[in-house]
């Protein structure tokens, strides 16, 4: 997995071959935050800085850093898909709600 995590926030790192440097941003918010270092140690490193930067230049503009993730999950499916789902999640004991967030946590549990 190419991801790294600081104080709520997660990273996704490409290599690029090109430069030969690993290039990362931060996930999970609409602000572009991005850095980039030539070996681990740099890269984790420029992560960190790129984090502190950011929380620190929203507060000098007076603007709420964008933290990642709400906990909302909003999506559309197919409605047979709605069904079967609803029906699998009453036959499990569940709401369709935690039936789905058991789902998502055990697909997701590799992740970081």
């Amino acid at each position: 997995m190419n991801a790294m995590s600081y104080k709520g926030y997660f990273a996704r790192v490409d290599f690029d071959a090109e430069d030969e440097i690993f290039v990362g941003r931060i996930a999970g918010i609409s602000d572009v935050v991005g850095f980039h270092a030539e070996n681990v140690a740099e890269l984790k490193s420029a992560f960190y800085e790129a984090v502190d930067d950011y929380v620190e230049a929203c507060g000098k503009v007076g603007k709420e850093p964008q933290k990642p993730y709400s906990g909302k999950v909003m999506f559309r499916v197919k409605p047979e898909t709605h069904r079967r789902a609803a029906i699998a999640a009453e036959m499990a004991g569940k709401s369709l709600n935690q039936w789905a967030e058991d789902l998502l946590d055990e697909a997701t549990e590799n992740y970081p």
